[in-house]
């Protein structure tokens, strides 16, 4: 299996790929503030690659729950200076997270490669027309409603079967609009317009996203259903995050999306050790 993003060749399979997350936000729910500067951003996401992560996802909106959104303007101040001040000078893809067709595609001529998009629900085709054009590998992230209202009431009849019933029908939309196969990931969302048992029903069924021959991105680092869960603050997870990194690179997970990359590395590839010797 093969994941194509630019002129990156991930092939599959080998040791799952960390992704390593930069906010350059005030007010995203684990670090708002903490890199909102481009100096900050920079240093931060040159140390996720030293530690071994080897995407850098850079977001300039927050996707927390009712978070307010921001101007494509807004979001451009934010996220290119970081951008043009990685590419180039680390080895790892960077990858834009946003819903905003203008911002991948000036991202992509920055220096980016992924596309990172929450908002894979759209109804409309120019991100994926971006894409296209781009060669730009596409993460599909299943999201029921939007970050404003997505927490306010999810309802699903069977939440594996309908967020795999929608990684079917993107794939052929993508596809329609000249998305190959291999420019695509797929990621379930958690803590995306799902409940806390919608998030175990979730990871409890992982394994049946992989008859899709995509590779799948799991996206739990400092996730709030820890806290309804585990009581677990923000600052407090991470033990909870490490317990679902690894339990999803033992169910076919192949990017796991990280705040703490030295540590999930550790774990993750300790994991992968054992399912090795097995």
């Amino acid at each position: 299996m093969i994941f194509r993003a630019g002129h990156f060749k991930f092939a599959f399979p080998r040791p799952a790929l960390l992704m390593g997350i930069v906010n350059v936000t005030p007010d995203s729910f684990s670090d708002g503030g903490q890199f909102a500067t481009t100096e900050a951003a920079i240093a931060h996401a040159r140390q996720l690659a030293a530690d071994g992560a080897e995407i850098i996802d850079i977001g300039g909106e927050s996707s927390r729950p009712k978070a307010a959104p921001v101007s494509e303007a807004e979001e451009l101040r934010r996220v290119l200076p970081v951008i043009e001040g990685l590419a180039g000078k680390i080895t790892a893809a960077i990858s834009i997270d946003t819903v905003k067709p203008g911002v991948a595609r000036a991202a992509i001529k920055a220096g980016a490669s992924i596309v990172n998009d929450i908002a894979a629900n759209r109804a409309d085709e120019e991100m994926w027309r971006v894409v296209a054009e781009t060669g730009a590998g596409y993460i599909a992230m299943h999201m029921q409603g939007s970050p404003q209202d997505m927490q306010v009431n999810p309802v699903y009849g069977d939440v594996v079967t309908e967020v795999g019933d929608f990684f079917g029908e993107r794939l052929s939309r993508l596809a329609a609009c000249g998305v190959h196969a291999e420019q695509v990931a797929l990621d379930v969302g958690i803590g995306f317009g799902k409940t806390v048992e919608h998030n175990l029903q979730l990871l409890a069924g992982l394994r049946h996203f992989t008859k899709w021959g995509r590779p799948l991105v799991l996206g739990a680092s400092r996730k709030s259903f820890m806290e309804k869960l585990l009581g677990a603050k923000t600052d407090q997870r991470l033990a909870g995050s490490l317990a679902c990194a690894c339990w999803g690179v033992e169910q076919g997970v192949q990017i796991i999306r990280a705040h703490d990359v030295v540590e999930t590395r550790q774990a993750v590839r300790m994991t992968e050790a054992v399912m090795a010797a097995h």
